[in-house]
């Protein structure tokens, strides 16, 4: 295979630019932060789409996105690339990717010089460059928030640069300071809030150079006490996805002041001022989107992990026995369950228990592990069923964790004999003589009340009887209208003698495509000889 030339990628997102190298093939594109070029839009696909280097040429390569590739405003699922071509991925309004080297750059900094006399051009351009460069080479926010300050700084000459960003509840918390010196500020009291409250409330920012002339009539009690005479606020704005929508929301401010008056800013300034505010928001966004994607994958990497481990934790060998055949299957609705089942074989006789903790996710699979390793452990110890209930309910509710469980033990004896106990789980179901009747018992899930007592009941079985133990994730899955698979679809599979994996899938078929909303076990014993 030929080595794939490096080739440019220049995106231009909004008023922000960065260029990406295609140096292997494929080079993919997408939200997913493991792609070459992360592009983090909800309307961009996870693996939306690649750039693959075949025959000499580069190929763009629709992924099967929901929302599509265009090419030159046409859409397209394969296209042969020519330098300059214009790549949209999900809409025609979204980032646009340049292909190839391109030879005329413009953009709004462009334009921008074009306005300023010839003897600042350069001066200009090596603001916003450095601007560029710096806010591009830094991935963090801090960072990020740092090189704004001191470009901003520089450019305006002022003494003190602040950066505030949004908190979850939505107020302005100060994230950098800067002074003249580039030594740390970490105090705002001496500011001009005033200042920024009014560039949040006008939707615009707030520049003055000369704050005596400007405020004459009622200087702010900050300015006068502070004898600010220039102030700029500039808002950091999130780009805006709905359309309609008049004002972008503000995701912190740019605040700079002065005791010294500086000259008038001039609008080539202001504006330069604004598009680098711009440029800074738009990485900030983005970081925090990466940072948040980031998260989110070592979440789902500790969850993997903690799934395997609750995996092996609650790997349950299933005895041979002469007298009895225990066969189950349990499906977690999340990474990590809630619902466990145990069978453990003594010498005397074989025991089981089928469990659903309240609640979903990581509390409920660590109560459950818990749980499990105290059922087992007071099983081997010789217990009682009333005890093993009373100890776990008592150790549950010492603990103070405001969650409880519902689980069934059962006991069963060579000669036929059943021991169960219900703690207010659903009824178990008894398959016997072509009938479908209910083990019936009823007592409190364990870890609700501490003085809680306990009892069990015992039945005699015939050899070819069966249970059928569940957890209420399988009778009340629900289908695309929300209607329940229920007791009576699950009792007339029992009777109909279908398997434990069979019922799954009618479950999964009644499903359609509605999500699990529940985690869902099924545990079947049978005595003696079983079909």
């Amino acid at each position: 295979m030929p080595p794939t030339p490096n080739t440019l990628l220049l995106l231009v997102d909004g008023s922000s630019q960065r260029e990406a190298v295609i140096s292997h093939s494929p080079f993919t594109i997408g939200r997913s932060p493991d792609r070459d070029l992360v592009l983090p839009h909800p309307y961009i696909s996870r693996n939306h789409a690649e750039i693959v280097f075949e025959g000499g040429q580069f190929h763009l390569v629709d992924c099967g996105s929901k929302s599509g590739c265009y090419v030159n405003s046409k859409r397209v699922t394969r296209q042969t690339l020519a330098p300059n071509d214009m790549i949209r991925l999900g809409t025609l309004e979204g980032p646009i990717l340049r292909f190839g080297k391109a030879e005329d750059t413009t953009s709004v900094l462009g334009e921008l010089l074009h306005q300023v006399k010839p003897a600042s051009d350069l001066e200009k351009l090596r603001w916003f460059l450095d601007a560029a460069r710096k806010l591009n080479m830094v991935g963090a926010v801090h960072e990020i928030l740092i090189s704004l300050i001191e470009t901003t700084m520089n450019l305006t000459r002022v003494e003190r640069g602040y950066v505030f960003l949004k908190d979850a509840d939505g107020n302005l918390q100060l994230s950098v300071g800067r002074n003249i010196q580039m030594e740390p500020l970490q105090d705002d009291s001496t500011i001009s809030h005033s200042a920024i409250q009014q560039a949040i409330h006008s939707a615009s920012e707030f520049i003055v150079t000369d704050t005596l002339a400007a405020e004459a009539g009622s200087p702010s009690a900050s300015i006068v006490a502070q004898n600010l005479r220039t102030v700029i606020c500039i808002p950091l704005r999130k780009r805006s996805t709905e359309r309609g929508t008049p004002v972008a929301e503000i995701l912190g401010m740019l605040y700079l002041d002065s005791r010294q008056q500086r000259q008038t800013l001039m609008r080539v300034d202001s504006d330069l001022l604004r598009t680098i505010a711009m440029e800074a928001a738009v990485l900030v966004e983005n970081a925090s989107l990466a940072s948040a994607e980031e998260a989110a994958r070592r979440y789902r990497e500790e969850l993997s992990i903690a799934a395997g481990i609750q995996q092996g934790l609650m790997t349950v060998r299933m005895p041979e026995l002469a007298y009895a055949r225990v066969l189950a299957h349990s499906v977690p609705c999340k990474e990590i369950g809630g619902d466990f089942y145990d069978v453990i074989a003594t010498e005397s006789a074989l025991y089981v228990v089928v469990a659903d903790i309240s609640g979903k996710g990581v509390s409920a699979a660590l109560l459950g592990s818990t749980l499990q390793g105290l059922v087992h452990a007071q099983v081997l110890a010789g217990l009682s069923l009333p005890q093993i209930a009373r100890f776990s309910n008592q150790y549950i509710c010492a603990k103070s964790i405001s969650k409880y469980a519902t689980l069934v033990l059962l006991k069963v004896t060579p000669d036929g004999s059943v021991e169960y106990l219900n703690c207010g789980h659903v009824q178990p179901l008894r398959h016997r003589r072509e009938k479908i009747t209910v083990l019936r018992n009823s007592n409190l899930p364990v870890g609700l009340l501490p003085d809680a007592i306990y009892s069990s009941e015992i039945i005699q079985l015939e050899p070819g009887e069966r249970f059928v133990l569940f957890t209420d994730g399988v009778t009340e899955a629900e289908d695309p209208s929300g209607e329940f698979f229920g007791e009576a679809r699950l009792e007339s599979s029992v009777l109909q003698g279908a398997s434990i994996q069979s019922i799954f899938e009618q479950v999964q078929l009644f499903m359609d495509t509605a999500p699990a909303n529940d985690d869902c076990t099924l545990v079947e014993v049978c005595y003696g000889q079983c079909s």
